[in-house]
């Protein structure tokens, strides 16, 4: 089987959003080629280089999302007409107009009828096939034509107010945003030796990194299936909040009818957890489409301590994670007074690297507020001695490896306010610990009832959960057990692989073959592939009876001549 694998700003390249996980899954999977299509963020992301790559990945292609090259492509008359009437569509769809720019100007229409989302799709490849003939559309999607076309969809009757309220520079913004969103439809990759060769596609992500999937798929009839374990979505909608209400609404509704295309012409979309699946439901994906497949985790480098659950002091609570005000390290330290206070002998040590000059800012606060809290207990947070508070990270002398970090204490505390996949508490899992927690993201999907969860911001509630844990050893060796247990049941890489390989082999065996073989020449090799017939099953509940016999529980969508009735199995009638 031959998988493309389309990735957005991570694999294969050494920094990135879902590199480690892609790789796993490509190793794990050796016994299937994959051709890697990337998009890369930023020229600092090109110069790290790839990580190293198995002998199965059989080509990797590149294209930057972060600066603009100029195609030479110069549009005819023709040409240029088609452009404004499919990127007129696709801002008027954007603004909220009915029947388009045209429409909206001349009077009701056709157009006015047909659903958002079908309005949507028939502008998108409208512009794939204009790029498709005339070689590209990175100078036409850039042109002042392009900035004026979204101007009048603007200023359109039945436009919504944040769209008639957008300026010049939001207007600058928005397109030159779409520019880089609509870049794949330029590229060359869907050509008979590029995705039209592989079995199936397989964004890693939403967003742009899906457009090239649902461009095979209109073009060659390739399959897609999109994964996402952060929602791209939820994701935009969290960024950049300081930009004008126009431009976040403009590319609101753009990022959100891609992402309802992209869920309506996958065969099949998977969620890392719960908590992604319902914004995909929420975003239009049928029910009936949805996988959940949790990421995957390595447990060998936690095996040790998983296996030897006890611990270096059993008086000490370990935080884990980025330092970044997201994780909410307040609480914590809010929380620990009032744990001292029931109990003063327990120790706190946060262990992790602030992220980013935000982060490093963040951390110098919690250093301050922990040396206020402990005034008499050492000369400052960061000192020697015996002050009840750590600040360290993983690499030095006492903590090597993030296994030993969990070692080192009794209890794992999680106190985030914003959480997606919770990625250390899953380590604290594996390694046997009996772990507090807050009530965020899929948190509690996670635990599964091993693990104590509280709301968030309440430093009470995270306290007294913490001195429960702390007070009775029996029921933290009971949890920590429970925990490991499954944690080795549902997030290894293992599960993972297995999940995704058997998701391939299902859309393969549902897909007729299409690939076209040629010989030395360049011309079509025939019966190059057996043939293979595809014939559409559903398990039907009550169906007519065949041939004088019971009825069978399998009904084909439609006759297959030539072929005798098969009864259905003894337990299936």
């Amino acid at each position: 089987m031959r998988i493309g694998l389309l990735t957005e700003g991570g694999y294969p390249y050494v920094s990135g959003d879902a590199r480690l996980w892609c790789d796993r899954l490509v190793r794990g999977l050796g016994q299937h080629e994959f051709d890697v299509y990337a998009l890369s963020r930023s020229e600092h992301q090109e110069d790290e280089g790839w990580i190293p790559l198995p002998p199965h990945v059989r080509r990797v292609r590149t294209a930057p999302l972060w600066m603009s090259e100029d195609d030479g492509v110069v549009l005819g008359r023709r040409a240029r007409r088609r452009f404004t009437e499919c990127f007129g569509e696709l801002a008027a769809v954007l603004c909220g107009v009915s029947g388009g720019v045209s429409a909206a100007a001349e009077g009701p229409s056709m157009g006015a009828l047909t659903p958002e989302a079908d309005r949507f799709a028939n502008a998108l490849y409208g512009l794939a096939e204009l790029a498709r003939e005339e070689g590209g559309l990175a100078g036409a999607l850039r042109s002042e034509a392009a900035v004026r076309t979204l101007e009048r969809a603007c200023r359109a009757p039945g436009a919504h107010r944040a769209a008639r309220e957008a300026r010049v520079p939001d207007l600058l913004a928005v397109a030159g945003h779409l520019e880089r969103a609509l870049r794949p439809l330029s590229l060359d990759w869907y050509a008979d030796d590029g995705l039209g060769t592989v079995d199936l596609c397989h964004a890693a992500s939403g967003g742009t990194a899906a457009l090239p999937g649902l461009l095979a798929r209109h073009f060659t009839g390739v399959p897609l299936l999109v994964t996402e374990y952060g929602v791209r979505l939820r994701t935009h909608y969290l960024t950049a909040p300081d930009a004008p209400p126009a431009v976040r609404s403009l590319l609101a509704a753009f990022h959100n009818r891609l992402a309802t295309e992209a869920y309506a012409r996958a065969v099949l979309v998977t969620a890392g957890n719960a908590h992604a699946r319902r914004w995909q439901e929420r975003c239009g994906a049928d029910r009936e489409k949805l996988r959940t497949v949790y990421p995957g985790m390595d447990a060998r480098p936690f095996a040790d301590v998983g296996e030897s659950p006890e611990c270096a002091d059993p008086g000490t609570l370990v935080w884990v994670g980025r330092v970044e005000p997201a994780k909410d390290l307040v609480s914590l330290l809010h929380a620990f007074a009032e744990i001292r206070k029931r109990e003063p002998a327990t120790r706190l040590r946060i262990v992790g690297a602030p992220t980013g000059p935000e982060g490093a800012a963040y951390l110098g606060h919690c250093r301050t507020l922990a040396a206020q809290l402990f005034p008499d207990e050492a000369d400052g947070p960061h000192a020697a001695g015996d002050n009840p508070v750590s600040f360290e990270e993983i690499g030095g002398p006492e903590l090597p490896a993030r296994s030993d970090a969990y070692a080192s204490g009794a209890v794992t505390v999680l106190s985030s306010v914003v959480e997606g996949f919770p990625i250390g508490l899953v380590e604290a899992m594996l390694c046997g610990r009996a772990t507090v927690s807050t009530d965020v993201g899929a948190v509690v999907e996670v635990i599964g009832g091993t693990g104590l969860v509280v709301p968030p911001r309440n430093p009470r509630a995270l306290a007294e959960a913490c001195v429960a844990l702390l007070r009775d050893p029996e029921r933290r060796a009971r949890l920590g057990a429970a925990a490991r247990a499954r944690a080795l049941e549902l997030f290894t890489v293992e599960q993972n692989i297995e999940a995704f390989h058997g998701m391939y082999l299902e859309i393969v065996s549902r897909t007729p073959v299409r690939r076209v073989v040629l010989d030395e020449a360049g011309e079509p090799l025939p019966f190059a592939h057996p043939a293979e017939a595809h014939v559409p099953v559903r398990w039907s509940a009550s169906t007519p009876p065949l041939a004088g016999r019971s009825a069978p529980g399998w009904a084909t969508d439609r006759p297959v001549r030539g072929a005798d009735p098969v009864p259905a199995p003894e337990g299936a009638r």
